[in-house]
This record gives C-alpha cells, structure tokens and sequence, in this order.
C-alpha cells in the first residue's frame, strides 16, 4: 500500500508508536537499522537521518562515511507486539529504506539500488518479474546458557502432524505475525529433515519480494526467541538431512499477461520462458556464489538431499537445477532450486534477473529438458544434455562469479570488489582452521 508522509506521521501518532526503525540491509544481507523515538519521526520520514557507513560490510570508506537513509513509504508498518513487555514500553514501527549519499544521490553499493537497476533494465524490455520463494529454516532447541544448539526436539518429516511435528504451534504463531504484517501466507508445514520447516508467502514483483523475504526472516527468528528457541537459515546445520533451501518460482510479465506462456507450443513455454531458462542456465555458475554465498551452502548442494548439483532443466523431476511446475496459463513459472536462505534477497533477485534478461536478449536456447533423474545419467547421456556441474565450493564460486561479466555488471564494480573480498577472506578462515572431521579421520592414523 502507497503512504504519503502525512499519512505515515499521522499512523505514528494515532497508532501510539514510540520508535521508528528504519530499516537497511549490507552487502552481506544482513538487516540493519536505526532505530529513532518519537522526537525524530518528522526528520526520519523527511530522509534527512544519516548514519556512518563505514561502519557497514561493503558500504564506504573511513573518509566517506557519511550516508543518508531514504525510508520506502510502501514499506511502513506498525510491528506486532511479541510480548507484553514490549507493549508497556510503546510500539515500534518500520521503514525500508534506500541508501543515499550526503547530496541525496543513490548510493550504487546499497543492494536494494542494485536490484531496482535490473527491475528497471526490464521494465526498458517491457517486463516485470515476480518471484514466490519458499524459504526453509530449522527449530532449534537453546542450551541452558541461552546459546543455539542443533537438538530438533522433534523426528518429523515431510508434511508430518503433531504431536510428532513439536514446531505446529510455532508456525502458527508465526504465521499470525506474519499475516499482521502484510504478507498473504500460502501454506505452512513440516518439511523433509527433524526440526525444519517451511512458509510460504505469495508471490509479489521483485522488489517487494526481496523486502519480504528479510521480514520474513525477521518475523520468524524474533517468534522463535519469544519461545526460547533458535530459528536457523543456515543452509546445512546437521550432516546426513536435508538442507535448508529458498527455493524461487520466477516469472516474466508483459502488459498483465504472463510472458512465459504460449498456447500450444511445447511444454506450453514461450521463446521467452526458454531463452529466460537458457539465461539462468548459462550464468548459473557465475550466480550462485550470490544464491548460496556461504561456505556451509555448499554443504547443502551435495547428491542425495534434494538439492541440485547439476545445471540442468526439467518439467518433471527435481533433480534440475531448474523446474518449470505443471502450471500454466498465469501460473507458468521457472522454479529456481539452487538458492538458499542465507543469500542476500537484493542481490539474489537482481543476478536472477540479469541471468535470465541476457538470455532473452541474446535470444539464447536451452538444451533439452532432461525428464529423468539426473543423478542416474551416464556420462554420455549429461554430454547429450549439456549438463554441467555446480561449483563445489564457496572458492570456485567466487572464481565463477568473477569470470562471468554479465553477473559482475549487474552487480556493479563497487558491490563486487567488496562481495568477493569477504568470502575470499570467509574462505581463506575456513581454509586454515582444523576441523573435527579432520581430527576425526587423520590423527589416529597419520
């Protein structure tokens, strides 16, 4: 919904709101914020709070700090209460905002800024895309101290009821929070693995998507704490289950109609579905260092957990990278399987669409769907199918992205030095540290 700012001021009084957070996310994606009482709620919705960026992952300089926060009038919201403690000392309120320098130009850095340049690239080719993701995120139970375990608490699986399913109850409130908070939940279940589950929350355009999917999260791990539980998105806490992925079903739109839809043509895709297809398919190595951006994501895309491993579309089984669902008409979408919760939603989205732009653009054409599971294929068969392999870990990825110039222009110079500077560092970490598996294996023996 569009707010004016009078409007908004008049919501923050009526309402009884006491703080204002307004709310930015860092190259990472991780959600910052300032968070302002009431005195400040005029200069907030004015733009006019600053904040020192070089104390953000990948924003400025030292001797360029100084940055302004634009709010996103569409993103105002009044939080729910998580408890009644939190209600007796006021309610809080929140603005998305768009990142500026001191002269009110876009800061090129800020990943929201990134992802409004490829919804605007597509809006210049006469698209718009949506996106539905299904985040998926583990229960944890906390020790006594309070820190995050890995004990479930429960042996469930897939779609499972209580009391087998001990996180029921949690969904639902979740879902409660979620739903005050203006997204349209679509389903909520137990998934694959003890003590993961998934929300899923309709589709919206891109850029609305990513802004949900950090509420999303947020929603999910501030229920969690009210519970003296630990809400987790890393992509593989526990060896030997499934993983947790993100899992997004994309889709182009041109004048209202779905641009991935042909009558009668096969599958039902159109030359666009397709060359957007090829696109993802093509870039796939170069993006998925954005997708899935830590050294544990890599853990998750291993054979035999559901996730993808090889570059490869599908109708039907879901081992391919990607999966276009039996759906059709407004509903024909792709369905991305190798993103993970982890990603930062901005930059995800943005590389995503750059991928699947430059395929339309360069009129690309996918090799053909590989109907079987892939996993199963000989050598041959891969060859006559064009598949090619993931990356293995978080260093090839980073290699990938780099030598892809479509994914690296998307992103902008400034975003990519820094991006590849902290997972090279991430990686060079866990390169060095000595591992349990490590002892585990060598030290009786060597």
């Amino acid at each position: 919904m569009a707010y004016t700012r009078d409007e908004i001021l008049q919501q923050l009084e009526s309402g009884g709101v006491k703080f204002l957070r307004l709310q930015f996310t860092d190259i990472l994606g991780f959600v910052k914020n300032i968070e302002v009482p009431a005195s400040q709620f005029q200069k907030a919705v004015d733009g006019e709070i600053m904040f020192d960026g070089s104390s953000i992952e990948g924003f400025t300089r030292i001797e360029e700090s100084d940055m302004l926060l634009k709010p996103d009038f569409s993103t105002f919201l009044i939080f729910p209460q998580f408890s009644v403690a939190e209600g007796e000392r006021g309610r809080v309120a929140r603005l998305i905002c768009d990142v500026a320098m001191p002269d009110g130009t876009p800061f090129e850095g800020d990943p929201r800024r990134v992802l409004r340049r490829q919804i605007e690239r597509a809006a210049r080719m006469g698209f718009e895309m949506f996106c539905g993701p299904e985040p998926e995120f583990f229960i944890f139970e906390r020790s006594a101290s309070g820190r995050p375990t890995t004990i479930t608490g429960d042996h469930a699986g897939y779609f499972d009821l209580a009391p087998v399913d001990k996180g029921e109850r949690l969904r639902r409130e979740m879902t409660n929070h979620l739903v005050q908070m203006g997204l349209e939940i679509e389903a909520a279940h137990h998934e694959v693995a003890p003590g993961q589950h998934e929300i899923d929350f309709r589709y919206a355009d891109a850029l609305r998507t990513a802004d949900n999917i950090c509420t999303f999260k947020f929603v999910v791990k501030r229920v969690a704490l009210e519970y003296g539980v630990h809400a987790s998105f890393l992509p593989k806490p526990v060896a030997n289950i499934n993983g947790s992925g993100m899992h997004c079903h994309l889709s182009l739109f041109r004048e209202g109609r779905n641009a991935f839809f042909e009558e009668g043509a096969e599958h039902g895709l159109s030359a666009t579905a397709l060359s957007f297809i090829a696109g993802l398919l093509d870039h796939a190595p170069g993006m998925v260092a954005v997708t899935n951006p830590l050294v544990n994501s890599y853990k998750r895309l291993v054979p035999g957990f559901e996730a993808p491993t090889n570059i490869a579309w599908s109708t039907s089984n879901r081992s391919a990278l990607v999966r276009i669902p039996a759906r059709r008409g407004t509903g024909t979408r792709a369905e991305l399987r190798m993103p993970d919760p982890s990603c930062n939603p901005y930059l995800a989205l943005a590389v995503m669409l750059a991928a699947g732009l430059d395929g339309i653009e360069q009129g690309l054409t996918p090799p053909p769907p590989v109907q079987r599971n892939i996993y199963r294929m000989t050598v041959r068969e891969r060859r006559a199918h064009r598949v090619r392999n993931l990356p293995l870990d978080l260093n090839e990825a980073v290699g990938a992205l780099e030598a892809d110039a479509v994914i690296c222009a998307a992103l902008g110079e400034h975003v990519v030095e820094r991006f590849v500077a902290a997972k090279r560092a991430e990686w060079l970490d866990y390169s060095a540290a000595v591992h349990q598996w490590e002892l585990d294996r060598y030290l009786d023996e060597v």
